[in-house]
């Protein structure tokens, strides 16, 4: 196979070596004109005509002295990507803007008999499109595509919720574009359709929070007595939990009042309501009880009566600002400095068509895919001209609490219902990634369409570590090789945490799934005695004890699509030599590798004291030492979910009960989870347990499926935000025998040490050109752009208007803020 990784255009075009020093962009779609260029040239010149180079003086000065050099240094070289033309189209790319617009009216056709309304002002009872999204091709057909350009059809499919029915329907639509040809139908094989209306979370919050205002109004002096707060005047937020539903027959929530002050996650009040709002009927939703002070109360009226009773106590007045992310405190030493960044003296080093979201980086080549479920998915993954991946997808991110009172102690989030993909926003430059990487769209479709332009990023940087070296003195012994490494990274914020999502790519062959968590804690009001479920945080509040696991899948292709499974497993033997000397016994005592090839589909736990391993790899190919191809799963900091057993996780969560799994690969088991599972606990749409049927798993397509997570026991670090450099959990996919050799062994970026006399360095003439990087621009911030249904751009916040987390709400109500908050 031919290395995709190769440049595909002119070299004329691409030779960096020609290429001037340029003043790097800051948009891809920007064009300098020539009195532009011309001026940066001179301005950059006058800038950087002095180069500074620190030099110590005097020990008894203690100081550093600048020296100051009148040579002029050319502006470093673009890091603007370097272009490639993709091999192929991509065919897992999403919907544009005018395809979306063309799925949504065709199905908004009378002749559809679909009876639409426009999502925006859609009621629980009306019919409307929630999402529309392109629908992946059968593998089969993809491969063929990829190999030979076999012509392959496009579909979308669009979700619709059947307001009358009391039902969701996911419906295929295709073939695109829309033509005479173009018809739909329910996917079933897919999503067990049609799913109940009452798991349906993404109501219109507009609608809801008018109703909600109308219930709760009885107690509106109750709360302003108490809490010095309302609702109805947006000082209090009411904050819902899930599952609202067990098997769709119903939809209540538990919802806690919270101060609307910064940082409310972490302010909750000490007060409760359990909430019906089943049916799409909203003039029958009600409060069915309320829970103050640890005390149960048959609705609002019992509650209100009590209050004018004065069996009620006032809560203390509190404060927020420690529950901002405002800078306070004692400036540590030297920190009016700017910390060190990374500098690309040579230019990028990584090649990206626009078009096509394809990415090649130091033989690695993919395309990347974008969904409103769960985000950045990666495709045709391939090393050195060989495909190892298929597919690589985040599937569910769940949260599982623990508490004494009904929100904490009730609460299990799937995030898959938000939305990861779709609470992506723009990326900080210089925080979340670096000002020079490689910026990429995220695009869905969800009453409307929003486009973050700078949703996911591209770049490489150094690892910090050599990724292998040795001291010797026999020639070609000494050396090391740099650790670089290329990350494909987004931020979805979903509520209350931001999750950062990084597939990072190195130099072995090997790849590293991480997650890292950020955010706010889901606190909880403190009570004495609530030690059990966590730790006090501040004077009336606490940090809940909880779970987080992610799924993945990941559909290896290990030098081909048959593929077999090996455990691997360390075991101690008694062994027995004649030379073995008597000083010793003559009986050794050690470990012996045991390689069993598992025969059917299996839910799997890594090994007790990471005594072996688990290896994909294909029976019918091997290297040059007769070792069977394969990748090993390698673990990092990680768990499965610690509660088996309870009923609100029933079924919906079961491929979070085990560390990984691996299964037979089909069409019709796309994702081990749906944007409907949270609320379906009972009767999930996907039961990850039904793919294991006993099927053979020898020389067949499998894929795995791999979770990452953290036993979260929050602490009072854990505020304002919760640190990523702790609550984080990775996983190494990395050759196992798949090549001859260490693979890195080719960089150029490497160093050779020779005894000669004196030391004989080789580098390969490769090393930094002596330029000026630029100065980072003056960070600037915005939110993504956003269309409507009918195709009008709207300019208002995107997350507001067309987010699956909400429409924006009246404004005596408040703002939803993502998972159930009002």
């Amino acid at each position: 196979m031919s290395d995709l990784s190769q440049p595909l255009l002119d070299k004329e075009n691409l030779d960096r070596s020609s290429v001037e020093p340029i003043i790097p962009r800051r948009s891809k779609s920007s064009s300098w004109s020539v009195f532009q260029l011309v001026s940066a040239a001179v301005i950059g010149g006058l800038i950087t005509t002095v180069l500074h180079r620190c030099i110590p003086v005097s020990s008894k000065a203690g100081s550093i002295q600048q020296e100051v050099h009148a040579e002029t240094v050319p502006m470093c070289p673009s890091t603007d990507a370097l272009p490639i033309i993709a091999p192929r189209t991509n065919i897992w790319k999403n919907l544009d803007l005018e395809e979306a617009l063309d799925v949504r009216a065709w199905l908004s056709d009378p002749e559809r008999g679909l009876n639409l309304t426009h999502a925006q002002g859609a009621s629980p009872s009306d019919n409307y499109i929630q999402l529309v999204e392109v629908a992946h091709p059968p593998k089969s057909q993809a491969l063929k595509y990829l190999q030979d350009e076999t012509p392959l059809d496009r579909y979308a499919h669009a979700i619709i919720a059947h307001g009358g029915k009391d039902v969701v329907v996911d419906y295929l639509v295709g073939p695109l574009p829309i033509s005479e040809n173009t018809t739909f139908r329910p996917r079933s094989e897919n999503y067990h359709n049609p799913v109940p209306l009452n798991a349906h979370i993404l109501l219109n919050w507009t609608m809801l929070a008018e109703r909600f205002a109308t219930i709760i109004a009885p107690i509106d002096p109750v709360t302003r007595d108490l809490f010095n707060g309302s609702i109805l005047d947006g000082t209090l937020q009411f904050a819902g939990i899930a599952p609202t539903s067990y098997d769709g027959k119903w939809r209540r929530t538990w919802g806690q009042l919270r101060r609307a002050d910064p940082g409310s996650w972490l302010q909750p009040l000490d007060m409760y309501f359990y909430v019906d709002m089943s049916g799409n009927d909203m003039s029958q939703y009600s409060v069915l009880k309320a829970v103050y002070e640890g005390k149960m109360y048959d609705g609002l009226d019992d509650l209100v009566a009590a209050w004018k009773e004065g069996h009620l106590t006032k809560s203390p007045p509190s404060s927020y600002e420690w529950a901002t992310r405002a800078i306070r405190g004692k400036m540590r030493d030297l920190d009016d400095r700017a910390g060190p960044r990374s500098v690309h003296f040579d230019g990028a080093r990584y090649r990206f068509d626009e078009k096509e979201q394809y990415v090649t980086w130091m033989g690695w080549a993919f395309y990347v895919g974008f969904e409103r479920d769960m985000g950045v998915h990666l495709w045709d993954i391939n090393f050195r001209g060989e495909r190892i991946i298929y597919e690589l997808s985040p599937q569910e991110a769940m949260a599982q609490y623990s508490g004494s009172d009904p929100h904490q102690g009730n609460s299990v989030w799937l995030d898959r219902t938000f939305g990861m993909g779709g609470t992506v926003r723009d990326v900080i430059l210089g925080y979340d990634c670096p000002h020079d990487a490689l910026l990429l769209s995220a695009t869905t479709h969800e009453r409307g369409t929003a486009v973050q332009r700078q949703g996911i990023c591209v770049f490489e940087r150094e690892s910090g570590r050599p990724l292998s070296r040795h001291t010797g003195r026999a020639k070609n012994e000494m050396g090391a090789v740099k650790g670089y490494e290329l990350v494909v990274r987004s931020v979805s914020s979903v509520g209350n945490y931001d999750y950062i999502f990084d597939y990072t790519f190195q130099l072995d062959g090997t790849i590293e799934i991480r997650v890292s968590a950020s955010g706010y804690l889901q606190g909880g009001y403190w009570h004495e005695g609530d030690d059990d479920y966590g730790h006090r945080i501040h004077e009336r509040n606490m940090g809940s004890l909880h779970d987080h696991v992610m799924n993945f899948k990941v559909d290896f292709d290990v030098a081909g699509t048959q593929n077999s499974f090996m455990a691997v497993s360390l075991e101690m033997e008694d062994k027995e030599a004649p030379w073995f000397d008597d000083d010793w016994g003559t009986t050794r005592h050690q470990q012996k590798i045991v390689r069993r090839i598992l025969e059917e589909e299996s839910l799997l736990e890594y090994p007790h004291n990471m005594e072996g391993a688990y290896v994909i790899l294909n029976q019918n190919a091997t290297n040059a030492w007769g070792n069977h191809r394969g990748y090993a799963v390698h673990p990092g900091p990680l768990c499965h979910l610690t509660n088996l057993d309870s009923k609100r996780t029933e079924n919906s969560v079961n491929w979070a009960k085990h560390h990984l799994a691996v299964s037979k690969r089909k069409d019709d088991e796309p994702t081990s989870s749906s944007m409907w599972n949270m609320n379906l606990p009972g009767a999930p749409p996907v039961n990850f347990y039904k793919f294991f049927d006993n099927e053979s798993i020898v020389q067949e397509d499998l894929v795995l499926w791999i979770n990452l997570g953290t036993h979260h026991i929050p602490r009072a670090e854990d505020t304002p935000n919760t640190l990523t450099n702790v609550a984080t959990s990775y996983v190494l996919l990395t050759p196992w025998n798949y090549n001859d050799h260490d693979v890195s062994i080719e960089s150029r970026n490497s160093v050779l040490l020779n005894k000669k006399g004196g030391w004989v360095i080789e580098e390969q003439s490769i090393s930094s050109a002596t330029c000026s990087p630029p100065r980072p621009p003056k960070l600037a911030y915005r939110d993504g752009e956003a269309w409507n249904e009918d195709g009008k751009a709207i300019n208002e916040d995107v997350y507001a208007l067309i987010s699956d987390v909400g429409t924006p709400l009246v404004a005596k109500v408040g703002a939803f803020n993502g998972r159930g908050e009002l």
